[in-house]
C-alpha cells in the first residue's frame, strides 16, 4: 500500500508537536537504509507506469535522434517489446503513430480508417498480450497535413466539427480493442461526446482518460520529431492548448472532463506543472496521471550522456517526484528501463 502524505490548504501544518533538538534529531531516521525504506512515504512500482511507444510502417524499428534509447517500432517489433514491459509488471501503454506524409490531409481522415497504423498495431497487441492495457491517443495532429490536433478553417481550429472527427477516430480504435481512449486535442465538449458514442456502441467498459489539463508547451518538440509532424506544424497551439500561467484553470477543464464521463485524468506536461498534478488530486479525487514529456525526456537524457547527471538516479527521483505531487502514475519513456531497476530492488522501492 502506497502511502502518502495528508493533502492540506497551503500554509496548514500537518506535522503536530515536534520536540526541540537534540531530543529530536530528524536524521536518526535516515540513517540506515532499512529505516529509509520503512518510513518512506511514497513507493514506486512498474505497476506506477505506462508506457508510450511509437510505432511506423517500416521495416525495421528507428531510433529516433532528440529522444535517445527511444524508436520507432514496427508492428512485429512492437508486440515482442510489450511482452517485455507486461514480464517487468508494466500494466499499460500507449500508442503513438508516426504516419506516412502520403497518408495525411488537410482533414486527418486516415484517423477514422479502421485499418490505420495505430487499428492495426492495437489489434496485434491485444492479440499476443491480451492481459496489457493499450492506450490511444484521439487526436487529428499525426493525421494531418497542417500538424493541429484539429481541423482547420480560415487558418482557426474548428471545435464542433473537430469533436465529430475524433468521435469517428475513438469509434475504430474501440472497435480494434483499444482499452483506453485518451482524447489529448482539448477542444471543447469532447469527452462527453465520445463518452455517449462509445456507450451507443456498446464499448461501455472503455475507459476515457482525459488530457484535462494539457499546457501548451515548449517541451513537445522530440516528440512531434518522433511523429515526423515538426515539418507539417503550421502556426501554434495557442488556441487550444492552456497557457502555462494558468492555474486555476485547469481545474475548470478539470471539472468539466469529469462532469462529461472521464474515467481519469492527465496533467501534460508532467515536472513543470507538479504544482498542477497536486491541485487536481487533492481537488477531485479522481485517478489522476502526469506525462513525462519527450523535452522531459530528451533533457535527462542528454545530461546524463554529457556524463553532467548521474542516470538511474535522475530518472528515479523525477518519478518519485510525480507520486510525491499525487499523482497515481505516470507516462514515461523511462517505463522499461525505470521497471527494470524496481524489479532488482534498488533506487527507490520500499521493501
Amino acid at each position: 500500500m502506497v502511502k502518502k502524505s495528508p493533502s492540506a490548504p497551503s500554509g496548514t501544518a500537518t506535522t503536530g508537536p515536534v520536540a526541540a533538538y537534540p531530543r529530536t534529531r530528524m536524521r536518526r531516521n535516515r540513517a540506515d537504509d532499512w529505516t529509509r525504506r520503512m518510513v518512506a512515504e511514497n513507493v514506486l512500482t512498474p505497476a506506477d507506469f505506462i508506457w508510450p511507444v511509437f510505432v511506423h510502417d517500416g521495416a525495421s524499428p528507428v531510433a529516433i535522434d532528440s529522444m535517445p534509447g527511444v524508436e520507432r517500432q514496427t508492428v512485429e517489433s512492437l508486440v515482442a517489446a510489450v511482452g517485455e514491459a507486461k514480464s517487468l509488471g508494466i500494466p499499460a501503454i500507449a500508442i503513438f503513430p508516426a504516419t506516412e506524409t502520403a497518408l495525411r490531409t488537410d482533414d486527418g481522415r486516415e484517423a477514422y480508417n479502421p485499418d490505420n497504423l495505430v487499428c492495426r498495431s492495437v489489434r496485434a497487441v491485444k492479440s499476443a498480450h491480451p492481459d496489457i492495457g493499450v492506450m490511444c491517443d484521439v487526436a487529428l495532429d499525426p493525421f494531418t497535413d497542417h500538424g493541429h490536433d484539429g481541423l482547420v478553417r480560415d487558418g482557426k481550429i474548428i471545435n464542433d466539427e473537430t469533436v465529430e472527427a475524433l468521435i469517428k477516430q475513438a469509434l475504430v480504435q474501440a472497435d480494434a480493442g483499444c482499452d483506453i481512449i485518451a482524447p489529448s486535442d482539448m477542444m471543447d465538449g469532447r469527452i462527453g461526446a465520445i463518452r455517449d458514442a462509445l456507450e451507443g456502441a456498446n464499448h461501455k467498459n472503455v475507459r476515457i482518460m482525459a488530457y484535462a489539463a494539457k499546457y501548451s508547451s515548449a517541451f513537445y518538440g522530440p516528440f512531434r520529431d518522433a511523429l515526423g509532424s515538426s515539418g507539417h506544424l503550421k502556426g501554434d497551439k495557442r488556441t487550444y492548448q492552456m497557457d502555462p500561467a494558468n492555474g486555476d484553470e485547469a481545474l475548470r477543464e478539470v471539472a468539466l472532463d469529469i462532469a462529461e464521463g472521464a474515467d481519469m485524468l492527465i496533467v501534460k506536461p508532467g515536472m513543470a506543472y507538479l504544482d498542477i498534478v497536486h491541485r487536481v488530486k487533492t481537488e477531485f479525487g479522481l485517478p489522476t496521471f502526469a506525462y513525462q514529456v519527450s523535452g522531459e525526456y530528451a533533457m535527462l537524457k542528454a545530461a546524463a550522456l554529457n556524463g553532467w547527471l548521474d542516470d538511474e538516479r535522475v530518472m528515479m527521483e523525477s518519478l518519485m517526484a510525480f507520486k510525491r505531487a499525487g499523482a497515481d502514475g505516470v507516462l514515461t519513456y523511462f517505463a522499461v528501463a525505470a521497471a527494470t531497476i524496481l524489479n532488482d530492488g534498488s533506487n527507490g522501492t520500499k521493501k
